[in-house]
């Protein structure tokens, strides 16, 4: 892979639908983690915009995509806060639906070796219903490829994949939260499934590589049990390994693009996020998967999640200099 494949980021056009969560995420540091029952002092509390699909429309927004959020925030002054950053991302919000009570909310405590705790209250992203993504049909359908993953209520997910497979939309569903077993209408209804390397091998019943070794995986027998699943395409993202494209019999490696990390937090929704761009514009999974490495890579050099992502233009000449 070579940085040529960032010509692809003047190539980024397409719909892009992306239902699910949006939280405000509220991030302190300490010297150590508490114990039970235990107070410690920690730095100044920073408010973030997060969610696993606020963090992917956000990205897909920011290269250049047509993203559409559908989801759910609620009543309080964080509502406001997460939507007002998606719009700058450039996403469209205006099929997000307000509902009496909190937004979704993370509460994250990070000490000084980069080990956290994240607590997670779903607030209004419970409330985002079949009913509700069924009277979203038109504006959903009217997408390339829609993004889930499973930080909303599984029937809505599950109902939201069904009726675009149905239209001809491309489904990229992320077992994020893992969920072991996946409804068997949700599998039907998906084309691509992004896991991964952990959740691969729970969701496929097989044991990790000696010393995290994934050269030498047997990745055509997790091919294989990949379609037995019911997936003729995947993705396993390797972390600092790169990741794996499955597609149909072929299985691509991908390897990483290496930069000085700061804080990897969001990368795999950039990743997620720049996918489903890829898609929509019309490249193959396997260029879609080989951008998304950069764009990924590039989040890992800023703090936070939406707030390290960057444009097509930023990510160009990140990558230039």
């Amino acid at each position: 892979m070579s940085a040529s494949c960032l010509d692809l980021l003047d190539h980024l056009h397409g719909g892009v639908s992306v239902v699910g969560s949006m939280n405000a995420d509220y991030t302190v540091v300490t010297e150590r983690l508490p114990k039970p029952g235990e107070t410690v002092n920690a730095g100044p509390l920073r408010i973030l915009p997060g969610g696993k699909s606020g963090n992917q429309a956000a990205a897909a927004a920011l290269i250049g995509a047509n993203v559409h959020m559908f989801g759910a925030v609620g009543s309080d002054d964080n509502a406001d806060f997460l939507l007002g950053k998606l719009t700058e991302a450039g996403v469209d919000v205006s099929g997000v639906r307000r509902v009496e009570g909190p937004s979704g909310t993370t509460v994250i405590t990070v000490d000084a070796n980069g080990e956290n705790t994240i607590v997670y209250s779903p607030g209004s992203n419970a409330q985002v219903s079949v009913d509700y993504v069924e009277s979203m049909r038109d504006e959903l359908t009217s997408s390339s490829v829609l993004g889930l993953c499973l930080e909303s209520p599984i029937e809505t997910v599950t109902a939201a994949a069904r009726m675009c497979h149905e239209a001809g939309v491309k489904v990229l569903v992320n077992d994020s939260p893992f969920t072991p077993v996946l409804p068997a209408e949700l599998i039907e209804s998906a084309d691509i499934l992004l896991v991964n390397e952990h959740e691969m091998v729970q969701l496929l019943n097989i044991d990790e590589p000696a010393d995290d070794n994934w050269d030498e995986f047997d990745w055509k027998a997790a091919r294989d049990r990949m379609r037995a699943l019911g997936f003729e395409q995947a993705i396993i993202t390797l972390g600092g390994d790169g990741s794996v494209v499955i597609d149909g019999d072929d299985v691509h490696r991908i390897e990483p693009v290496h930069v000085n990390a700061v804080d990897t937090t969001g990368c795999g929704d950039s990743f997620m996020g720049t996918v489903l761009a890829g898609l929509a514009s019309g490249f193959a999974l396997r260029e879609s998967a080989e951008l998304a490495s950069y764009v990924s890579a590039y989040a890992a050099t800023g703090s936070g999640a939406q707030a390290s992502y960057g444009s097509a233009s930023q990510i160009r000449k990140y990558f230039a200099d």
